[in-house]
């Protein structure tokens, strides 16, 4: 379980500051029936799952009731079953019932991503290999998207383009191969950046250890392609000058491939299946009254 406490920078503030914004409206039109009194609420799991979003969740309501009293029972990344019972909120009514709906869609969709990551990171248990995210993220929500990989388990890819270079297909046909796109982003690239190639063919693999890439992307390779290739890149990057090390990625996967990948010698496994394919973990908030 990866306790990893969330972001808090200002652009996140202003991101839950514009999501509440958005339900809310001109107001909410029930305001005046909850004027002046507290409630006491709880969130429920109605499914068996990994908990992801709490910490945003308080943040939400408390930006409607900076006063709320509030405990969250369950951490982020915690495995959770249905019917355990994960929050505990006490405030101003108005509050809780304004922000339920925005916190309860963050944390659902991010509690799915963290279950679905898990699942996948299961399957490679033992096996010494990571399971990566990527690029292919909702916009607006990559932050927190990529947040809730860390939480099942997994790692990140880049963040963004400014993270580290990918030189994919295109820059190889546009730059003039693999030798000169990877010279013309050491030339101007920070000196930590890793340059990552993506490799289509075996030839294209072996290009980029010779000139000296960080790290290659292969993709669409078979399990088998891929067993005895992987020992004559290791082999290449030895004999490279400089470093002898070459981290090896495998993209492209079916989820129910994983193992067969694993088994093959790679270091990651990219995916971005817990993003895009994940459902949302069904979670609930039941209220109870507290007085005035």
């Amino acid at each position: 379980m990866n306790v990893e406490q969330p972001l808090t920078t200002p652009r996140l503030q202003a991101q839950l500051q514009h999501w509440l914004a958005e339900d809310l409206g001109r107001g909410d039109l029930t305001a005046p029936a909850l004027s002046g009194r507290r409630a006491q609420a709880s969130w429920i799991a109605k499914q068996e799952g990994v908990f992801c979003g709490g910490s945003l969740a308080l943040q939400l309501f408390r930006l409607l009731d900076p006063k709320l009293e509030a405990e969250c029972l369950v951490p982020d990344g915690a495995a959770v079953q249905s019917g355990d019972t994960l929050l505990r909120l006490d405030g101003q009514a108005t509050a809780l019932v304004g922000a339920e709906r925005t916190a309860l869609n963050l944390a659902m969709r991010l509690s799915g991503i963290a279950t679905a990551t898990a699942a996948l990171v299961r399957e490679l248990q033992g096996s010494g290999v990571r399971l990566a995210d990527t690029r292919k993220t909702t916009p607006g929500l990559r932050e927190l998207e990529k947040y809730a990989v860390r939480m099942g388990g997994g790692v990140n890819h880049r963040l963004g383009l400014d993270d580290a270079a990918m030189l994919k297909e295109n820059h190889l046909a546009w730059a003039g191969g693999v030798e000169a796109a990877i010279a013309a982003v050491r030339a101007s690239a920070p000196w930590p950046a890793r340059v990552i190639v993506e490799a289509e063919t075996e030839q294209e693999a072996s290009k980029a250890v010779t000139a000296g890439a960080d790290a290659v992307l292969l993709d669409e390779f078979t399990p088998e392609q891929l067993i005895s290739l992987v020992p004559r890149l290791r082999q290449l990057a030895v004999e490279r000058a400089g470093s002898g090390a070459v981290v090896l990625e495998a993209s492209g996967i079916q989820p129910g491939d994983l193992r067969a990948f694993a088994a093959t010698g790679i270091d990651l496994i990219s995916t971005s299946a817990p993003v895009t394919r994940s459902r949302w973990l069904d979670l609930s908030m039941r209220f109870a009254p507290a007085g005035r």
